[in-house]
């Protein structure tokens, strides 16, 4: 019973619709992951402006955030790419 909404996701991989969501997530992903960053970076600015003696912390915090956020993005690019070619 726990195979039903993977088995309804990989049939629906095969169709026209499917192909299309797959390139539809990876677009999202990739913009999710944009605003991210952005919002990440343009904190971290404000946070620096604001305290400039916290650089190093404030920095490393916002190195980690957006890697954590990359990662993500990766991961659902790739499952996008196997929804793509499954075949």
């Amino acid at each position: 019973m726990r195979m039903l909404p993977l088995m309804i996701l990989l049939q629906a991989a095969g169709s026209t619709l499917g192909l299309m969501g797959a390139g539809f997530g990876a677009g999202l992903a990739a913009i999710g992951a944009g605003i991210g960053i952005g919002q990440i970076g343009g904190q971290a600015m404000e946070a620096i402006s604001r305290q400039p003696e916290a650089v190093g912390d404030i920095r490393s915090n916002m190195i980690i955030s957006a890697a954590l956020i990359e990662g993500v993005a990766f991961f659902a690019i790739v499952i996008c790419l196997l929804i793509l070619f499954q075949k």
